[in-house]
């Protein structure tokens, strides 16, 4: 099916899944925070990464596209493979810092990262609308951020905003690996690196943790590949722009689950500031851009997480 094609109502339903999980994978790690702190940011991290590997290698190891020695001996991998780890402990660290529903919306600014990097380093053109657009998201950004006096803005808002940095330069990464690499391989180098730099990090703690801290990380393992998984299939039937504006649902999931399980909340003028930056960003998302070629397989890497 074509992109410019009436999407399919399964289409619409993945998506709409996707985010579900998203949200459900986001709220679980915050649950655990809360609940058992040495099943942190880096663990979640650890876990993630090593389900992720199996779930590649399970998909397209044994000669299908992974290439385990592209994972240390290109360059580019590597680097989208160390900055996605680094994006991916950053988010889930804020997520037990800043709450659920605060981390997501940082984190979601990554597509005017990306749009930024790409111009500086791809040289693809912006337009004027674009840029205005992200002008306001910032602004709004701005407002977010410093609307709840009590709150303040803190280190870990700085954290989550460098994670959105690298969640976009990963973006761009991603652009120029597509047209030499397996999709496979581009999404293992993100789970290779994330146990490389997580392992040295947790491996003293892992056995610490009690049957239920395993379980539950395992589950958000599982859930954040198959809600992967779910969005990179119903991407073949819908649009880039309809499917970036229902993943922009996702603050909306996490912030309802949150404020029902956890009790966060948001004021009026963080509200406000939240909403510009979220429309900034689907705007900035869905805009018009060059076609790029269609890789040969479909690739893993989700749009709302590095």
């Amino acid at each position: 099916m074509k992109p410019t094609e009436s999407p399919d109502p399964r289409g619409l339903l993945m998506m709409l899944l996707s985010v579900i999980l998203f949200a459900a994978n986001t709220l679980l790690l915050r649950a655990l925070s809360l609940h058992l702190p040495a099943a942190d940011g880096w663990m979640a991290a650890l876990y993630r990464g090593s389900f992720g590997m199996l779930m590649v290698a399970a998909l397209y190891g044994f000669g299908r596209g992974l290439s385990m020695k592209a994972l240390i001996g290109s360059r580019l991998v590597a680097l989208r493979g160390i900055i996605g780890a680094l994006s991916i402990a950053a988010f889930y660290l804020t997520i037990a810092t800043l709450g659920a529903s605060r981390a997501v919306v940082l984190n979601l600014t990554y597509p005017i990262f990306a749009t930024l990097i790409a111009a500086w380093w791809l040289k693809e053109k912006v337009s004027r609308q674009a840029l205005l657009w992200m002008f306001a998201g910032f602004a709004g950004l701005a407002i977010f951020v410093g609307g709840d006096a009590s709150r303040g803005f803190s280190g870990w808002d700085l954290v989550a905003l460098a994670g959105a940095v690298g969640a976009g330069i990963v973006v761009v990464l991603i652009r120029k690996l597509r047209a030499t690499e397996h999709a496979g391989t581009i999404y293992a180098s993100q789970c290779f690196y994330s146990i490389l730099l997580a392992l040295p990090l947790r491996a003293n703690h892992v056995g610490e943790l009690p049957p239920l801290g395993h379980g539950a990380l395992i589950a958000a393992a599982i859930i954040v590949g198959v809600s992967q998984l779910v969005m990179t299939n119903a991407y073949r039937t819908m649009p880039v722009s309809q499917g970036s504006s229902i993943q922009m649902l996702l603050p909306l999931v996490t912030a309802a689950g949150a404020f029902l399980i956890f009790g966060e909340r948001f004021t009026l003028i963080e509200l406000a500031g939240a909403a510009l930056t979220l429309l900034a960003t689907w705007r900035v998302a869905a805009g018009k851009t060059k076609p790029a070629a269609a890789p040969a397989t479909p690739s893993l890497t989700p749009v709302s997480e590095p």
